[in-house]
């Protein structure tokens, strides 16, 4: 199944697809954009892997790494499908990084490969945008590269594990105002997600509601205000966000923005 969460009428739901529209839990049915959408959970700790793609390691000029290079991210990050991801005014190079996000359905401590994917509940789409300017070593990405408000899209839609089979097999596109211009496979990841699992859980507790971002693969572009980035990922959908300007961000927009789209609330 596939399932989100949105606001809608002055509350928040949780929806399901249904024939191309919404099903709310009340079970109205509503079209899609007449709701404000949001992350399909609320994350709690999330991973982010660096280089965890071959081919992205050589588009860099970088060595595959030989273990995970992992780092946080905060909840302020992340916004809706549909939503707005700021870019910095003094930010020259900034680009996509769809990713396919697996979420952990139970606690998980010192679980080996083998049993990995039994800890997994779901899995959605991830667009981590990274300002490449900030940057100061590929190998432990700083806080203004991955973690600033509103650049991590996410969603549209939690899919459940059963109805992923193999997400070893998955194939990932993002697209620029309509241009393909980057394609990938999960197949094509250094680490695994059992390989991540078993390497997060040997050393400290895995909860529900965790999330693994597994990295990117190459094709990675600049974008600008006002270019539309769809990445989707094969079983899962189409994650839509439109890149703005600070001149957006006056200070009442600004809050009102973090209001429905980071706490979830209006």
């Amino acid at each position: 199944m596939k399932r989100a969460r949105v606001a809608y009428a002055g509350a928040i739901h949780l929806a399901s697809e249904y024939n191309g529209q919404l099903r709310l839990t009340d079970g109205r049915i509503v079209d899609e954009q007449d709701v404000v959408w949001l992350p399909p959970l609320e994350p709690r700790t999330v991973f982010a892997l660096g280089l965890n793609y071959a081919d992205h390691a050589k588009e860099l000029a970088f060595k595959a790494p030989e273990e995970p290079l992992a780092f946080l991210k905060g909840p302020n990050t992340f916004i809706g499908h549909r939503g707005q991801t700021r870019r910095p005014a003094d930010a020259a190079y900034m680009h996509y990084e769809c990713e396919l996000a697996v979420v952990i359905g139970k606690r998980a401590k010192n679980i080996k490969k083998e049993e990995a994917l039994m800890y997994v509940s779901g899995y959605t789409i991830a667009n981590d945008f990274a300002i490449r300017d900030y940057l100061e070593n590929y190998y432990r990405p700083n806080l203004k590269v991955k973690n600033r408000d509103t650049c991590t899209p996410i969603g549209p839609w939690l899919v459940d594990a059963e109805d992923i089979p193999n997400p070893s097999n998955l194939a990932i596109r993002t697209y620029v105002n309509g241009k393909l211009t980057q394609e990938g496979n999960t197949k094509d990841m250094i680490f695994s997600i059992a390989d991540l699992i078993e390497y997060f859980s040997s050393f400290m507790t895995l909860s529900p509601g965790d999330i693994i971002l597994t990295g990117t693969p190459e094709g990675l572009a600049d974008t600008a205000v006002g270019d539309e980035i769809t990445t989707e990922i094969e079983g899962i959908g189409k994650l839509i966000s439109t890149i703005v300007g600070d001149d957006l961000f006056t200070s009442g927009q600004e809050s009102s923005h973090l209001k429905i789209h980071l706490n979830g609330r209006n």
